[in-house]
This record gives structure tokens, C-alpha cells and sequence, in this order.
């Protein structure tokens, strides 16, 4: 069952416990205030709720601005990686500027922490590659 955590006019954040799933569905623009109190609740269900899968729905969000995308580098991307977070599903956007954005946060959040994270098209195929069994440590 689906329990909503957070949601504002261009956020819905969601999650399933059974599942240990995390969802954010976003839809528009967001300014920098915005932005940043979406983003902290994310990463605060991840941590109180200790989720292992997250799906970013970012089909219908807009851009992101470079100082936000450095903020989300510098101060939530260390917290994602020592979470229990073990796989990121994103659903592209539809903005170009968006998928830009968030090719960088991630190509620069590469390697680091044991967080995968795939892009999807589909959501059906993301919720797929979430719900299979996470493989333990070695």
C-alpha cells in the first residue's frame, strides 16, 4: 500500500513499505526554495524509512539550476550513499534540460557508495528492475 509522505504543488513523494519503495513524482518547475525542501524529504523518507529502491518519476519536471544541481551534489548525494539505498530507477524527463541535469549529478555521483542507478523510459520496466532481488554484499 502506497502512503503519501510529502506533496506540494510539483511533488508527490510516496512510499510502499512492503517494498521498501521510495516514489517522487514530479511535475514542473521548481525554484531553488522548492527544489531543496522536495529533495531533504526524499532523503529523509530514504533514511527514517531505511528504503532500498527509489523511482524518480522525472517525466514532467523542468530544469534544474546549476546552483541546486551543486547543493544536491555537496549535500545530499553523501547522505544517499551511506544510506541503505541500493537501487535508483529514474524515468527521464521530457525536458532536455532536466535529463542534462541529471546526467551530471549522477555522472559525477559515479562509483561512489553502493547506490545503482539506471534510466528508464518505461515505468512498468523501472518498477521491474526495482522489485527483483537485491544480491547481498560481498
Amino acid at each position: 500500500m502506497k502512503t503519501v509522505y510529502f506533496q506540494n504543488h510539483v511533488v508527490t513523494i510516496t512510499y510502499e513499505e512492503d517494498l521498501q519503495l521510495g516514489t517522487a513524482v514530479w511535475n514542473g518547475f521548481l525554484n531553488s526554495q522548492e527544489f531543496r525542501e522536495a529533495i531533504t524529504n526524499c532523503t529523509q523518507l530514504i533514511e527514517e524509512r531505511k528504503l532500498l529502491r527509489w523511482l524518480g518519476d522525472n517525466r514532467k519536471m523542468k530544469a534544474i539550476r546549476p546552483v541546486d544541481q551543486e547543493w544536491f551534489v555537496e549535500n545530499i548525494m553523501p547522505r544517499l550513499q551511506q544510506s541503505a539505498l541500493r537501487r535508483n530507477a529514474v524515468l527521464v524527463s521530457e525536458d532536455f534540460f532536466n535529463r542534462t541535469a541529471v546526467e551530471q549529478i549522477y555522472k559525477r555521483a559515479e562509483g561512489q557508495g553502493e547506490m545503482t542507478t539506471k534510466e528508464f523510459t518505461n515505468k512498468i520496466t523501472a518498477l521491474a528492475w526495482l522489485k527483483e532481488p537485491l544480491t547481498a554484499p560481498v
